[in-house]
């Protein structure tokens, strides 16, 4: 690479840092003429196949100006706009392929416009889709409403974390009588083992209370001479 400063031809890479999404490569770079630096971002390049036959580097800003059209009137800002373009190239380098039809570029492009906003997604659609007449439409119409239906569906099918269900709790108060016994036969045979035990426990107390008695007796009584 020439060095910006003067041109010349020979550079050494001081530094290198990758980006956050890990797409290209930031590299600090000094100058063996000048000694003035400079820095390069090195990405992957991939080429987009028009429908003439002619090669161009993908861009992400002829996406956001397509796209911008399709969402004239509609409430989608900018920072929206870069965020759907990023996206587009995420998945279209995520396909592994060098080299993509321009027409592979626009579908790539419906899913997170259809998610962004739906009347652009259907202004979009019907260049790309090709549609012919108001059956097309009314086809992609039903699809998205069958796609909102069944979100909500879904949505609504999920019971808050915080609060059991009726079921759940049904569940917990037959667990809870059960630890109770049914048979009162039993609960009473439990009672009198209870207090037989207890009792056990005391008799032994009682011959203490007797000897008590005894020295008293036996101090009471009077002596003979």
């Amino acid at each position: 690479m020439h060095c910006p400063f003067c041109r010349h031809n020979d550079s050494k890479v001081v530094d290198s840092r990758t980006s956050d999404d890990g797409t290209s490569i930031r590299r600090r770079r000094r100058c063996t003429e000048c000694g003035r630096r400079f820095s390069t971002l090195e990405t992957t390049s991939i080429s987009v196949i028009k429908r003439s036959g002619v090669t161009e580097p993908f861009d992400r800003q002829k996406i956001v100006n397509g796209v911008r059209k399709a969402c004239q009137g509609r409430p989608v800002s900018e920072d929206d706009l870069a965020m759907l373009a990023q996206e587009v190239e995420e998945s279209i380098r995520a396909s592994g392929s060098a080299e993509v039809e321009a027409h592979d570029v626009g579908l790539a492009i419906l899913p997170p416009l259809r998610r962004l906003d739906v009347v652009a997604y259907l202004r979009f659609a019907s260049v790309y889709q090709a549609f012919e007449d108001l059956e097309d439409f009314e086809r992609a119409i039903d699809v998205l409403r069958d796609q909102q239906a069944e979100l909500a569906g879904q949505q609504t099918l999920v019971p808050p974390a915080s609060q059991p269900s009726g079921a759940a709790a049904a569940r917990r108060r037959p667990a809870r009588r059960a630890a109770q016994p049914a048979d009162p036969v039993a609960a009473a045979e439990t009672t009198n083992g209870a207090s037989g035990e207890e009792a056990s426990e005391k008799k032994p107390a009682e011959p203490r209370r007797r000897r008590a008695k005894k020295s008293q007796e036996s101090v009471t009584q009077p002596r003979l001479l």
